[in-house]
């Protein structure tokens, strides 16, 4: 917190020079003789479209508009103009990232985002992330993303169809505290094999609304290379079978044996040929992404009503070894609006009404030829069985399902500065049931994990909930923060 308040204050002090340097340069011109001062009419109103609390009215849409409930109104006064440091704390941003971790040790980073690139009037976003660690773990992340429909309103402000879009995503991470328990569902949590994983990706992706913009047919291509380096010998002599360490530790045998059965690596001494991952181990994979899915929700990132099925494909056609697999989600979700326990709802006309929500979900996925292990499903992390830790569950197939309750306690939000607000503020009570197996077959019969929990919910706008999520299991205790739902 502290250092957050550094950076903070440290930006306060360059975005007040920048101002005063703009009113040197302004002054000296109108001295000069010139007229660059600014009308009156073009003073930036945080709040032009807005109500005083936040509320936003909802507005007449042009005639002939294709599906206009797809379309998200984004107001004049969230679209401030100027460069990254003009627009700062309302649609740039600057996060300092600090957190400790018993195996990453201490570590921080940046978070830098843009909502406007470009000034481009909320058509394109790209953010920037890193973060390292006094133990070497470390990640440099970029994102960008354009939007393909955009519609700019007479009266100020624009319409966003959030289905349409072009992006490029890709960075460096090197994780040094990957953990591997055996496959299958009845994998042991003493089992725990640590690796690292360095990886490079860069992904290119389109997806489209058919035939028209907000259509309920939406698909998806993609095409993604990555570089996998794995190793387990910076972990030679972990205490990976409750109390007991590899036997003969160091140097006698090969723990990557684990990788492959899951199970004490003495039993399967010399069929080392048989492993998933040798002691410095490389996978280059070149992916192409395809998907379909049938959506009427009213909305991609944070729905209040309507459903969605659909299915995606992911196959590494590239591998090192040339093999060539794929693995197979099939996904289906619905948000079904529900009176709220701490508020009224909608104040007439409004585009984005405090609504309490009752979400489910289910995902199955399935594989087949030959797949890298980083490409296998798991379960566990962030987005599935969220009481326990990210990759607890891995095989050929899996299954999960959850349902959320995603409660609005302040429905107005409040102001942080002049020009920043947070929307609303709630909570999400959750349970999720999941399991993986060998094949689909073996999902009838695999033992199903449960997990549980309750998550804060804080939204900005519409289009970025943020969640912190506390997840239950019978392993103990997990906790995440994530922007967007996992359904």
């Amino acid at each position: 917190m502290q250092l957050r308040r550094v950076l903070v204050g440290v930006t306060g002090l360059a975005l007040s020079a920048l101002v005063a340097t703009s009113a040197v340069a302004a002054s000296a011109s109108a001295t000069a003789g010139g007229s660059d001062l600014p009308d009156v009419q073009e003073i930036y109103d945080p709040y032009e479209g807005m109500d005083p609390d936040g509320r936003i009215p909802a507005i007449d849409k042009p005639a002939g508009l294709p599906n206009p409930d797809r379309w998200r109104y984004i107001p004049e006064g969230r679209i401030k103009p100027g460069n990254f440091f003009e627009r700062f704390l309302v649609t740039s941003f600057v996060v300092p990232i600090v957190f400790r971790d018993p195996d990453t040790g201490v570590g921080g980073g940046l978070g830098v985002t843009d909502i406007d690139f470009r000034d481009q009037r909320r058509r394109e976003f790209a953010g920037f992330f890193l973060a390292y660690t006094s133990k070497g773990q470390q990640s440099y992340w970029g994102f960008w993303r354009r939007w393909l429909h955009h519609r700019e309103l007479p009266d100020g402000g624009v319409l966003q169809e959030e289905r349409s879009f072009v992006g490029v995503s890709g960075g460096y991470q090197k994780t040094l505290t990957r953990r591997f328990f055996g496959f299958g569902p009845n994998s042991k949590e003493k089992n725990e094999v640590r690796y690292t994983d360095e990886l490079f990706e860069l992904e290119f992706e389109l997806q489209m609304a058919i035939p028209e913009p907000g259509a309920d047919l939406v698909g998806t291509v993609a095409v993604r290379g990555e570089y996998h380096g794995l190793s387990t010998g910076d972990y030679a002599c972990n205490k990976v079978f409750g109390s007991k360490t590899a036997p003969g530790c160091p140097g006698t045998w090969d723990q990557s044996s684990v990788f492959r059965f899951g199970v004490d690596p003495a039993v399967f001494q010399g069929k080392a040929s048989q492993t998933f991952i040798d002691n410095d181990d490389h996978e280059r994979n070149g992916y192409l992404i395809t998907g379909l899915r049938w959506d009427t929700r009213d909305s991609q990132r944070n729905p209040y009503g309507g459903y969605q099925v659909g299915v995606l494909m992911e196959a590494p056609l590239l591998q090192s070894d040339w093999d060539v697999g794929a693995r197979f989600t099939f996904d289906a979700s619905t948000a079904i609006p529900v009176p709220g326990l701490f508020h009224g709802g909608a104040v007439g006309d409004e585009e984005n009404p405090p609504t309490d929500v009752v979400a489910i979900g289910a995902q199955v996925w399935l594989t087949a030829g030959d797949m890298p292990f980083t490409g296998l499903p798991t379960l566990g992390g962030s987005d599935t069985l969220r009481g326990f830790q990210a990759g607890r569950f891995r095989d050929d197939a899996a299954w999960h399902a959850g349902i959320e309750h995603r409660v609005w306690v302040i429905e107005r939000g409040f102001e942080l500065t002049p020009t920043i607000r947070v929307e609303r503020i709630g909570f999400a009570p959750f349970v999720e049931v999941g399991s993986v197996g060998g094949s689909g077959v073996d999902l009838f019969e695999s033992q199903v994990k449960l997990s549980y929990g309750i998550g804060l919910r804080i939204l900005l706008e519409r289009a970025a909930p943020f969640r912190i999520d506390f997840g239950f299991s019978d392993e103990g205790v997990q906790w995440t923060a994530r922007f967007g739902y996992t359904f």
